[in-house]
């Protein structure tokens, strides 16, 4: 089914790269079906077009008209020009996939033609690699099988979990911010190896490992990550020793308040393009 789809990126950042790069890589997309155009950058557009195989336009030459998903990958600052230049070339059978940070399904809805299928999603960079955590919530207007196209689409980058809208901003703190914490453990690990007497690469691929075998032993067994936690640490060992010093400084603390910060950020930027919106 997907490699009928036409798919058009408006919006050409880092987000829609990661998206792009999954979907390549998946080899269930055509790149030649796949559209990006932003506002002027047309470096940008040239740039993705050489990596990755895709068809770059400039926004006034993509007739939007004869593509079936529109994705809306722009800055949130954006989507309201975004959305009123591209509202008179759609159809409601159209499928719009939102990933712009802090919009509801139900802004988008109101700014597009009656009836037009919206689906709001949150992914990570990691759908580069096909290992992104996906949020999916569906618009009220939105079919069963546009939502079935949407969950094969999103597929190609990894895992999708359907969410209600209002689990958006936890999903944010978690997976949409998630990646960069681990990648704040690694420059941690780097130095604690380093320090040690490692050199900086083997440190971090001992790292990397360590990470991914611990992440691969919570997928595929059957207990919850206390139970894998207490099956390594033996009483007064090495392990045991490293748990306190992370107890004492803050560590498991630092890991819940990470996330409900980005949780309470998320909220308030939400609330923040609310706000903007209603005074336009």
């Amino acid at each position: 089914m997907l490699n009928k789809q036409r798919i058009a990126f408006i919006g050409a950042g880092s987000m829609a790269e990661a998206m792009i790069s999954g979907m390549i890589r998946s080899k269930r997309i055509p790149p030649n079906q796949i559209l990006v155009t932003n506002r002027n950058n047309s470096n940008r557009l040239a740039e993705l077009e050489k990596t990755y195989g895709v068809r770059g336009n400039q926004r006034g030459d993509l007739n939007l008209k004869v593509v079936d998903i529109i994705i809306l990958a722009m800055k949130p600052k954006d989507i309201m020009e975004a959305l009123r230049s591209i509202k008179n070339e759609l159809h409601p059978h159209q499928l719009v996939i939102s990933v712009v940070a802090g919009i509801a399904t139900s802004i988008i809805e109101d700014h597009l033609l009656e009836g037009q299928q919206v689906i709001r999603v949150m992914p990570n960079t990691s759908s580069m690699i096909g290992e992104s955590a996906t949020a999916l919530v569906s618009g009220k207007n939105t079919s069963a099988a546009s939502v079935m196209v949407a969950e094969e689409l999103l597929a190609c980058m990894g895992t999708i979990y359907r969410l209600d809208e209002g689990k958006m901003d936890i999903f944010t703190g978690i997976a949409g911010s998630g990646p960069a914490y681990v990648y704040y453990l690694m420059e941690h690990i780097e130095r604690a190896g380093k320090e040690g007497g490692l050199d900086a690469k083997t440190a971090r691929q001992i790292g990397v490992q360590t990470i991914l075998g611990a992440a691969k032993m919570m997928m595929q067994q059957n207990e919850t990550p206390a139970e894998l936690r207490e099956k390594v640490t033996s009483p007064n060992g090495t392990t045991a020793a490293g748990l306190e010093a992370l107890k004492v400084h803050g560590g498991g603390k630092a890991i819940f308040q990470a996330i409900k910060g980005a949780e309470q950020r998320s909220k308030e930027l939400s609330w923040q393009i609310q706000e903007m919106i209603s005074e336009k």
